[in-house]
């Protein structure tokens, strides 16, 4: 994976604020590129340093073995929950979700012009490295 797409993810999910989440798919339409497995893949592989647990799949299930890790923060930031979420705590057993209907990320006109930011520059890299190289010298 291109370090440019896996910087502008990156950069996208540090502005999801806390008590929001987005899904893959919206990381990927947000960004103009790509898709939800490219996204996935991004944060499975280096998402390690952002708020990984705000960026889940289109169901609200938590990123794959990280549960119980994101419920945790889920808690801590009142993200809004479905499901037997108090079971879980108490015995492990439970099946639960983020809200994302509830919980969706609605970035505000700040937000956007920072995505726009993020998403051109994304761009401009990408054509920059595909430009045959009599373009690269116009």
């Amino acid at each position: 994976m291109r370090s440019e797409y896996v910087e502008a993810v990156l950069a996208l999910v540090e502005l999801v604020p806390p008590g929001a989440a987005v899904a893959y798919g919206d990381v990927a339409e947000l960004l103009g590129s790509g898709g939800a497995r490219q996204v996935g893949s991004v944060m499975s592989h280096h998402g390690s340093s952002v708020p990984w647990w705000r960026v889940l799949r289109a169901s609200g299930e938590a990123p794959q073995g990280l549960g119980a890790e994101a419920l945790q923060f889920y808690l801590a930031e009142k993200t809004p929950l479905l499901g037997r979420y108090l079971d879980f705590i108490r015995t492990g057993e439970g099946r639960w979700r983020v809200d994302l209907m509830a919980a969706r990320w609605a970035p505000d006109d700040h937000d956007f012009d920072l995505i726009d930011s993020i998403a051109e520059r994304l761009e401009r890299q990408l054509h920059k490295l595909s430009a045959p190289d009599d373009e690269m010298t116009v």
